[in-house]
């Protein structure tokens, strides 16, 4: 395979800037924050509905569904799937 561009990735980049770890668990709150505004809008469902099948208050809700907010704990994003019929997998490559 002949490269045009040599060197280090993108993940080497930002682990050698020592933001890897924070990159990637923003970029996956972004992607988990996209699918439950998606359920949402698809199913018609206001915030003050879905805020009460989780047992939680419109404000944590709004937590979760803040993008840049990386500190929700598993069980609130494994409630926020359940509500959604879904199940939450978690992987470690």
């Amino acid at each position: 395979m002949n490269r045009k561009y040599i060197g280090s990735d993108f993940d080497d980049f930002l682990k050698d800037e020592g933001i890897l770890a924070e990159s990637q668990a923003e970029a996956i709150k972004r992607v988990i924050a996209w699918q439950i505004r998606d359920y949402l809008e698809k199913q018609g469902i206001n915030k003050s509905a879905f805020a009460e099948r989780l047992k939680t208050s419109r404000s944590q809700l709004n937590r979760l569904l803040d993008p840049e907010n990386t500190s929700v704990s598993l069980m609130t994003l494994s409630q926020a799937a359940e509500a959604m019929g879904k199940h939450l997998e978690l992987r470690i490559k």
